[in-house]
């Protein structure tokens, strides 16, 4: 008897970091394994806890300043074994907040400057004398990850931090997550929406993210599942999240 595969889920800081419905995209995953016949392994983490062993998928939400505030100490204790993780082509979706706490730094408003985990050659500059644009409303990027250039992401931004790559819009082999139809993305430049390293990525996306985007979903699958060397093809039915995705482009 064939034993079902399992993929392994690690969801940083569910308490902090989960706003403007971050959790679904973990349920959202969740529910696409299983109708691939394969055994989702849920495994949260939070402050002062290590990093299991195995892991297949990060997710880490978005929060209010004051959470990520409280995470970033601890999370940058992480920051070896996360890394190496994504080296080795672990998928990884950061949204809003902990995509700016995955770039390089993090600027507040008074000048005061907070490392970021370096995993994303970004840095974010909060509101000040310098930033005074809030970036926020419905959201919609061409895609730029190869094979899904023909796919519009949508989702709802609401963030004031602005963040732009340090070298350019191409920097250590990443590029934006895609260009910015409708709505800011990762500043009020209103060009380009989060950033890809390997398989991993930031964006502004919320709302949530993966239920609104199923090819981004099968993205993440995908890669996973190539990586474990399982050959399986994805066919879940999408049309009513197609459809969804289809109306948001509209706003």
């Amino acid at each position: 008897m064939n034993q079902q595969p399992a993929f392994y889920i690690t969801h940083l800081y569910p308490k902090e970091m989960n706003i403007y419905g971050d959790m679904g995209n973990v349920i959202a995953m969740q529910y696409r394994l299983k109708k691939l016949g394969i055994k989702p392994i849920y495994q949260p983490v939070n402050i002062g806890e290590k990093l299991p062993q195995k892991t297949d998928w990060y997710f880490i939400g978005g929060g209010q300043d004051n959470d990520q505030m409280k995470i970033v100490r601890d999370l940058q204790s992480k920051q070896s074994k996360l890394f190496q993780d994504i080296i080795n082509g672990v998928g990884l979706l950061a949204i809003c907040g902990g995509y700016q706490l995955l770039g390089k730094k993090f600027i507040t408003g008074d000048g005061e400057v907070i490392p970021g985990l370096g995993l994303f050659a970004v840095e974010t500059q909060a509101p000040g004398e310098q930033v005074k644009q809030r970036c926020i409303g419905n959201l919609v990027t061409s895609c730029l990850i190869p094979g899904l250039s023909d796919t519009k992401l949508v989702g709802f931004e609401n963030h004031s931090g602005q963040t732009e790559f340090v070298s350019g819009v191409s920097a250590d082999n990443q590029h934006p997550l895609g260009e910015v139809n409708s709505g800011f993305g990762n500043n009020a430049n209103q060009e380009h929406e989060g950033c890809v390293f390997k398989n991993a990525v930031g964006t502004y996306l919320h709302g949530s993210c993966l239920p609104k985007n199923p090819d981004l979903a099968n993205w993440f699958i995908q890669n996973q599942l190539a990586r474990k060397s399982i050959t399986k093809k994805i066919d879940i039915d999408d049309t009513i999240a197609k459809k969804v995705n289809m109306q948001l482009q509209s706003f």
